[in-house]
């Protein structure tokens, strides 16, 4: 004889409305049906959202469940894979004749780095003839110039490009200074004295604003870190320094027991004895390095003459 599904209870069969909902989504299907427990599942085939109805006997309930299809996670698994492909951050980095070889270098170190070049020309009288090469191609893009101001020499052209680049419609701008040139000269000791320091922060200052914002300003180990205050709000600046890597080549030598870190002044003391404090340090090289020639001096002089 044929196993018979346990009957609906009464609260179930006058549920008018749930039924009528139920019947307009047949064809379903019963997979659950076990006596002991007078439990029963129905799933609603061919629907545009999956339903299954779950009743336990005795609780004279009725549970409503939604199951989402497997074509829905794996979309969400393939969503969620390219939203990391898409946080991949492409940065198109340009650079000076003097910095070649090391953006070379750094775009060797991440396929996310794309090397854009300049043509770096010069007029018969000497001035600079300049071109970006497929300026649409970095529209929407975020966009790096890697610098060098070794000498004032250069400082003209590169600063031409460095207003030229945020103009083209770039999502970002990011110039990366590794030596601030004019660094030591932050502050005036007399009456006249030019802060050339405060002269570049100035003119750094006013570079054009990308699509993004502001430009972002990168150096290394700047000479005072007040010269922070000395840039404008149009511009980030953001230091960084190369003590950590330091630190790390120092570490590694066979003898680091034996190092000892020799600061010559008390400006060079004050701004980096808290990076190389684990490492015993010699304060103020120049003025131990005067007092040794004066008693050397006075040595030979006078002391070591009258025993002769």
């Amino acid at each position: 004889m044929a196993a018979t599904s346990p009957p609906l209870p009464s609260s179930f069969q006058n549920q008018k409305t749930i039924v009528s909902n139920f019947s307009a989504t047949k064809p379903f299907s019963i997979f659950l049906n076990d006596k002991k427990s007078s439990r029963f599942r129905c799933r609603f085939e061919n629907q545009p959202s999956n339903w299954s109805v779950e009743f336990l006997s005795g609780t004279e309930s009725v549970h409503l469940i939604q199951n989402s299809p497997p074509s829905m996670s794996m979309a969400a698994a393939a969503s969620a894979s390219d939203s990391a492909v898409k946080t991949v951050k492409k940065v198109c980095l340009f650079y000076c004749a003097e910095t070649k070889p090391l953006a070379e270098r750094i775009a060797a170190q991440s396929d996310a780095i794309e090397l854009r070049s300049i043509n770096w020309r010069t007029f018969e009288d000497g001035f600079p003839n300049l071109f970006i090469p497929n300026a649409h191609g970095i529209r929407g893009q975020n966009v790096a110039f890697l610098a060098s101001f070794s000498s004032p020499a250069v400082i003209f052209e590169q600063l031409s490009v460095i207003y030229a680049l945020p103009k083209l419609f770039i999502s970002s701008f990011t110039l990366v200074l590794p030596f601030f040139p004019t660094g030591t000269s932050e502050r005036m000791e007399d009456e006249g004295d030019v802060a050339t320091a405060f002269t570049l922060a100035r003119i750094l200052s006013h570079i054009p604003t990308s699509r993004g914002g502001p430009t972002s300003l990168v150096t290394f180990d700047i000479h005072a870190l007040q010269e922070r205050f000395y840039f404008g709000d149009n511009i980030l600046p953001c230091f960084e320094s190369g003590i950590p890597l330091l630190k790390n080549r120092l570490q590694k030598l066979p003898d680091s027991d034996n190092i000892t870190i020799a600061f010559p002044d008390d400006g060079a003391w004050k701004r980096f004895h808290k990076q190389l404090q684990h490492f015993p340090t010699v304060h103020n090289i120049c003025r131990t390095r005067m007092l040794y020639i004066i008693c050397s001096y006075v040595y030979h002089t006078f002391i070591h003459s009258s025993h002769i």
